[in-house]
């Protein structure tokens, strides 16, 4: 028996129970359905079908100053994607149905109705003369932005004009220096200022903002630019949380009867290379997990099927491998010959069956919206991880087993 390998072995387990030990912790602090036996997935976004949200559907009118078109439905749904953007929404659904209607459904928000009355706001910016002249639009802005006066402290949206829109502002205040042009959002008056002098650099500000977060909605509003057409709310409602616990705990059982079944199968049917494969398992979902968090992927009911299906794709390429291994076995190579055999052998149609179905999980990322991307984006990276510890860690571990002398009988191995 070779110590080296047993320590490297030893040191493996440990360096993984530790990991493990990290993402199951908080179930010890809290006692939540979704942390109850996969932990880790407490700090992963969840999507609008397993921590409720609002569906809202928007319907465009014509009016006498805008037409509802093909055009202007797409500009529409860029500007709200914008704002939905700007809302801090994770993995937002915004999809045109028909020619008329928008479909938006937001995820964890804390307050439907603001969310509602803010992505619905026309938002639309006028600089109007005393003798009631609109010289400057929001098309003319290039930027927006929340701050604070550096010398009053007060809170205020910092404006910057487009080229275009600078000249025209430029021109504006030189020809009304002590008039007033009043400054005007959607027919509501946020300011009527003096122009004390020419404004030359593009820039305006409008203050008288109670806080930060209120300047923020509206700077918001003024960077994704105004509504192209009238819109109104057609359908809203809500989507409890309840709902989502429901579906998520039963999912939850589901995964979890299918995973011990697997692990008990590998185990009794492969013997120690099972026992390695189940050890590679944990470490390929403490990878997947891990990326979900860095990645800050939205978890849906379809994005926890891609993950399961992606783990059955990771045990489906340990049983190719293991039975080209077994075979070796049986022409009576040595255990060294054998796994690297097995491997170099089983590896060609791992590779086809995974390379065909991250293909299919690309195109349904391209093709597919809202739960359907969230579904490819989970499969992709299960497929990557599954090939990164069925074809590396897995061959590795077992070649550290070998090497370690601990057991050279072919029954241990499953031959």
């Amino acid at each position: 028996m070779k110590w080296s390998k047993v320590l490297s072995l030893l040191l493996i387990i440990v360096l993984v129970a530790a990991a493990a030990v990290v993402s199951v912790a908080p179930v010890f602090e809290q006692n939540k359905t979704l942390s109850k036996y996969l932990p880790l997935i407490k700090d992963i976004n969840l999507g609008l079908d397993l921590q409720g949200g609002v569906h809202v559907v928007f319907e465009a009118h014509d009016t006498p100053e805008a037409k509802v078109t093909p055009e202007s439905m797409q500009q529409l749904k860029a500007i709200i994607e914008n704002r939905v953007n700007g809302l801090g929404v994770s993995e937002p659904i915004i999809q045109l149905q028909g020619d008329r209607r928008l479909i938006v459904e937001l995820a964890g928000i804390k307050d439907p109705e603001e969310a509602v009355r803010t992505i619905a706001k026309t938002a639309y910016l006028q600089f109007i003369t005393e003798d009631g002249k609109t010289v400057v639009t929001g098309a003319d802005l290039k930027d927006a932005r929340e701050g604070k006066d550096p010398n009053t402290g007060q809170t205020e949206v910092n404006l910057t004009f487009t080229p275009a829109g600078t000249k025209k502002f430029a021109d504006a205040t030189a020809a009304n220096v002590q008039k007033r042009i009043a400054i005007v959002l959607d027919n509501q008056l946020l300011q009527n200022p003096v122009v004390n002098e020419p404004i030359p650099n593009g820039k305006a500000v409008i203050n008288g903002y109670a806080s930060l977060d209120e300047a923020h909605k509206i700077a918001m509003l003024l960077r994704s630019g105004a509504l192209p057409v009238k819109v109104t709310v057609e359908e809203k409602r809500s989507v409890g949380p309840a709902l989502g616990a429901d579906s998520l705990a039963k999912s939850q059982h589901a995964g979890l009867v299918g995973i011990v079944a697997i692990l008990v199968f590998m185990l009794v049917y492969y013997r120690l290379p099972g026992l390695v494969a189940n050890f590679a398992l944990i470490i390929y979902s403490i990878i997947v997990l891990g990326v979900y968090l860095g990645m800050h992927v939205t978890m849906t009911l379809p994005g926890i099927a891609g993950f399961l299906l992606s783990l059955g794709i990771a045990v489906d390429a340990n049983v190719i491998i293991f039975e080209r291994v077994k075979e070796e076995l049986r022409t009576g190579k040595t255990l060294r010959s054998a796994i690297d055999a097995g491997f170099k052998r089983g590896f060609t149609a791992v590779f086809d069956a995974n390379a065909t179905t991250l293909i299919t999980a690309i195109v349904l990322y391209f093709l597919g919206t809202g739960p359907i991307r969230g579904f490819a984006v989970t499969l992709t990276i299960g497929i990557l991880a599954s090939m990164f510890t069925a074809i590396t860690m897995t061959r590795w571990l077992l070649q550290l087993v070998a090497g370690a002398n601990i057991t050279k009988n072919p029954k241990y191995f499953g031959a």
